[in-house]
């Protein structure tokens, strides 16, 4: 589960309050070097001590001793410094009773000042895609599963740490590095002519990166899904008895706390390999940015080229080509040429119902009536008509479809009342057909094997049954026509009923 946002963590943040104070530079100055004093572990300063270092870096001009104590109390009253007092050295009771201190950095200035140094050193997103730590988390996952229940005591919570460090390493570098992919200083690069030279390195190390989370990263997902809840629970109990086992000196986290931060670690690491109902995981949709990273460095080293090609002038090639041209003796030549230098022309393919005459495989398309198309101007110039054009009338085209229609219905009530006329019959026993009445009769097979009941009924009240052979029936009968003979299975076809019938 998430964790609780509590009134202490809307609290402001005073300990900032230095970093855009009027006098931001004396407060920073004093505070980078009492933070190189605490990294060569030296923990309390005096006054002297802060004045004489600050001093000999020469940035701050006029500045006294007595404003470096007024720093040191403003730095103190909003949390940065802690003080105490210092009477080791007083040589008389008045020096002693003298207002002096000793000044050391607070746990959340030692952050602040941390934070300023990595930021210093940021150029860019940065960032990698290592597949050597997914090696790290199979390791751990892998002792998980088979020793969780036998950890010695420290060694889960060591195992934890290596864990969790590998799995949130990995994850900002990679973020880092496809977040410098789609950066600005990225694209200017990928428009330039030296991005050609990097192209086939950034796509080797992209695909090298692609193939280790195939081979890595599912099977961490695989062993993820083999843990139960009792051995997760059991591991973070134990992970969480070796932190709390630590010797601390200050009050830290309770043991709630620190289970509720554990379990929320491992949540995001489940769901990070394996995702959830709501949402893929986040190693599919890292798969997914690198293969798209990959593809737009490949479409810029495309238009890199394509854009030096185009400045490139094709007139010797053109010259060299014409003369062979001129060389040929016939026109049959002449095309064979142009189809190995050009190839095939740009084609136009037209979508539309084909009016076929047959329905024979063998049959050639160039034995078949043409279907004539309308094809309209794509020109965006409109004709200059000289007068209006009179309203069209199509009710001579509507009568000669309603004849065909009409004519379409007749064959087929003679061919329902031919067949109702056989009553059951096989395949095997059927006349002669029509073309017309094969294609009907394959149509009614159709219908009565996509329903349960193997039959439907025409509009005019026939019904059309069809009983499908079992698997010890004789052989496939042949259903002959005049168009061809066809194989097929030898169904029985029965017609019944009719407008009599239901009148």
């Amino acid at each position: 589960m998430d964790p609780m946002l509590t009134p202490a963590g809307l609290r402001a943040v005073p300990e900032l309050s230095y970093l855009t104070a009027i006098n931001v530079a004396r407060y920073r100055a004093i505070m980078k070097f009492i933070y190189m004093e605490y990294q060569r572990l030296k923990y309390w300063l005096r006054p002297e001590e802060i004045y004489e270092g600050v001093q000999a870096w020469g940035v701050l001009e006029g500045y006294t001793q007595e404003q470096c104590l007024s720093d040191l109390e403003s730095l103190k009253a909003w949390g940065n410094l802690a003080s105490r007092h210092d009477g080791g050295r007083a040589l008389s009771v008045e020096e002693y009773m003298r207002k002096k201190s000793q000044y050391l950095l607070t746990p959340y200035a030692i952050e602040i000042e941390r934070m300023l140094e990595a930021l210093e050193k940021v150029k860019g997103y940065g960032g990698s895609l290592e597949t050597t730590y997914f090696d790290t988390i199979t390791a751990c996952i892998h002792e998980i599963r088979l020793s969780a229940m036998e950890f010695e005591t420290g060694e889960a919570l060591r195992n934890w740490e290596k864990l969790y460090e590998a799995f949130k390493t990995m994850h900002e570098n990679a973020a880092d590095f496809i977040a410098s992919i789609h950066s600005i200083q990225a694209e200017e690069m990928m428009a330039t002519e030296g991005f050609l030279a990097l192209k086939d390195n950034l796509v080797n190390y992209l695909q090298h990166f692609v193939k280790g989370l195939q081979n890595g990263a599912y099977k961490i997902e695989g062993q993820l899904q083999r843990i139960g809840d009792g051995l997760r629970d059991a591991y973070l109990e134990k992970v969480l008895a070796d932190e709390l086992g630590k010797p601390r000196l200050e009050e830290g986290k309770s043991p709630d706390e620190l289970r509720v931060e554990l379990q929320q670690g491992w949540d995001n690491l489940k769901r990070w390999f394996i995702g959830d109902e709501q949402e893929l995981s986040e190693l599919t949709l890292l798969e997914r940015a690198t293969k798209e990273a990959i593809a737009k460095v490949v479409r810029s080293a495309v238009r890199l080229q394509e854009r030096r090609r185009g400045g490139m002038s094709r007139r010797n090639d053109l010259e060299s080509l014409g003369r062979k041209f001129a060389q040929l003796d016939s026109l049959e030549e002449a095309h064979k040429l142009a189809a190995y230098v050009f190839g095939l022309f740009p084609s136009r393919h037209l979508q539309g119902l084909d009016e076929r005459g047959t329905e024979r495989t063998d049959a050639s398309t160039w034995d078949e009536m043409p279907n004539v198309r309308l094809i309209r101007t794509r020109s965006r110039k409109r004709s200059n008509r000289s007068s209006a054009e009179p309203m069209r009338n199509y009710a001579a085209k509507r009568e000669s479809y309603r004849e065909q229609l009409l004519q379409q219905l007749e064959e087929e009530r003679a061919f329902v009342e031919q067949m109702r006329e056989l009553g059951k019959v096989r395949i095997s026993d059927m006349p002669l057909l029509k073309s017309k009445e094969r294609m009907r009769l394959l149509q009614w097979i159709g219908r009565c094997t996509a329903t349960a009941s193997k039959a439907f009924i025409t509009a005019d009240g026939y019904r059309i049954s069809l009983v499908i052979p079992g698997d010890e029936a004789e052989e496939d009968a042949i259903l002959r026509s005049e168009d061809g003979n066809l194989m097929m299975r030898n169904y029985t076809i029965e017609v019944a009923g009719g407008e009599a019938a239901h009148g």
